[in-house]
């Protein structure tokens, strides 16, 4: 006998960033929620993405900085990485934090777990219908929190040798002996040199002109100087013709243009992301979707269809959990009448390897752009090396670099590679959301000796951009 439908306000699927918050949120505002997840609660971030990977990163960083000891003045013996221990370390912070959310929605009244894959299946008057499995819920509003799954490129044989990628690959519990990275973007290159620093040979192979090619040619140059100088290979440039496992479990990466082949013992594929819209019964109510699968949505996040909004990766407002949680505050504050919108947010990011790199706003090739069409520009930049912490703590790879709009005396971007980057650049961040001009910032009373203490000294360097 078919269960009869359960009536509810509100309808997530999806438990990524965006939807504990909300949920529990709406919950306790007095109304039913049904959440639904297919897979582990927490979505990529918890348990395949930011938890597990900078978990791991620690790892890699303390035996990275344990074989620098003599630079110090410490004495050590031979540095190896108990790679089954490091990842058991995972696992348990990993698990702490899926549990945690777990216990967070099921303790929440009015609030229902439900386990299993859902989709929309049309309305019920003005109500959505949402089935997951034999039973049927009908809601008042749908948040779709889906995400998005790794992307894997049609390079021939690519699929025969079942390739990582950044989910599998927090499943192994022994190092690879040589990690063959197909895509040089953000993911890839901070688990080519977190593998590096693991004990593992990497090679990285990219086919746009440098790794990490929407940062500057500059960046990206920095970037591939300071992964070589721990011994990763990296080929830039490179199409992959075919990909083999021999017998012995060797896989061998065939690269056109007179390039080398490469020989590995494992391949993770990092060449982007697609959404998890399939299957999700969108068409049955009219959601619009874009050519790739992504759904459009205005800036309160509001899908094609009134009552349905789309949160985190799969709406391409930003691809990051922190883009995920805001989304969750703009819908969360709408709902009770605010006027917030994604519209024109201007998003802060890190790439995770060691130094990190961080970034808001303008580059100098957007920059000069819009110079082009009368924008005035000051910008100024400061090595690394010339920063009193950095070299106290022995960190001095990298550079900052600031553009200020030369009329409004706003800052229109930062990028800074470099010692706790990730931290750093969102002060310029908040200076930015503030509104703030820079000036502010040049004659605050910083900290010594930090990092933050040098933006003073930057901005007083400021010139015009030619």
């Amino acid at each position: 006998m078919t269960p009869a439908p359960i009536e509810v306000d509100v309808a997530a699927i999806g438990t990524g960033q965006a939807t504990p918050a909300l949920a529990t949120a709406l919950a306790s505002r007095g109304e039913t929620v049904a959440v639904f997840e297919m897979g582990l609660v927490g979505g990529s971030c918890v348990n395949v993405g930011c938890t597990p990977t900078k978990t791991l990163r620690k790892t890699a960083r303390v035996a990275h900085l344990a074989r620098r000891a003599g630079d110090f003045g410490v004495r050590v013996g031979a540095v190896e990485v108990d790679f089954a221990a490091a990842m058991a370390r995972v696992e348990t912070i990993v698990s702490s934090s899926r549990t945690g959310l777990e216990n967070w929605l099921g303790g929440t009244p009015r609030l229902q777990l439900v386990r299993g894959r859902a989709a929309l299946d049309g309305k019920q008057g003005d109500r959505f219908v949402v089935r997951s499995g034999e039973q049927e819920f009908h809601a008042s509003r749908v948040y779709l929190n889906v995400g998005t799954r790794p992307f894997l490129p049609p390079i021939p044989g690519l699929a025969d040798p079942s390739p990582l990628t950044n989910e599998s690959i927090m499943s192994l519990r022994e190092a690879p002996r040589h990690l063959v990275v197909i895509g040089g973007s953000y993911i890839g290159l901070e688990f080519a040199q977190i593998f590096r620093r693991i004990g593992s040979q990497v090679t990285v192979i990219e086919a746009s002109r440098a790794i990490a090619s929407r940062e500057t040619p500059d960046i990206s140059a920095r970037l591939t100087a300071m992964l070589e100088a721990e011994g990763i290979r990296i080929i830039a440039g490179a199409a992959i013709e075919s990909v083999t496992r021999d017998d012995r479990g060797a896989i061998t990466v065939a690269l056109g243009d007179g390039k080398p082949v490469i020989t590995g013992t494992h391949v993770l594929v990092a060449t982007g992301r697609v959404p998890n819209t399939h299957g999700l019964g969108l068409d049955t109510v009219g959601v619009a979707v874009d050519a790739q699968g992504y759904i459009p949505v205005d800036g309160g996040l509001a899908t094609s269809v009134p009552g349905i909004w789309a949160l985190g990766d799969v709406n391409r407002r930003g691809a990051f959990t922190h883009t995920s949680w805001q989304d969750h505050e703009i819908v969360l504050a709408n709902h009770t009448g605010g006027q917030r919108t994604s519209d024109g947010r201007l998003t802060t990011y890190a790439m995770f390897t060691d130094p990190p790199l961080g970034r808001i706003g303008m580059q100098e090739d957007e920059a000069r752009t819009a110079a082009q069409h009368g924008r005035r520009f000051l910008v100024a930049e400061r090595e690394m090396s010339k920063v009193s912490r950095a070299k106290e703590e022995g960190e001095t790879i990298g550079v900052i670099k600031v553009i200020v709009d030369a009329d409004t005396h706003r800052f229109a971007g930062v990028t800074m590679l470099g010692i706790n980057a990730d931290e750093i650049v969102q002060v310029i961040a908040a200076m930015m959301a503030a509104d703030a001009p820079y000036e502010v910032l040049r004659d605050f009373l910083p900290i010594h000796p930090t990092v933050t203490e040098f933006f003073p000294t930057i901005l007083g360097t400021l010139r015009p951009l030619v």
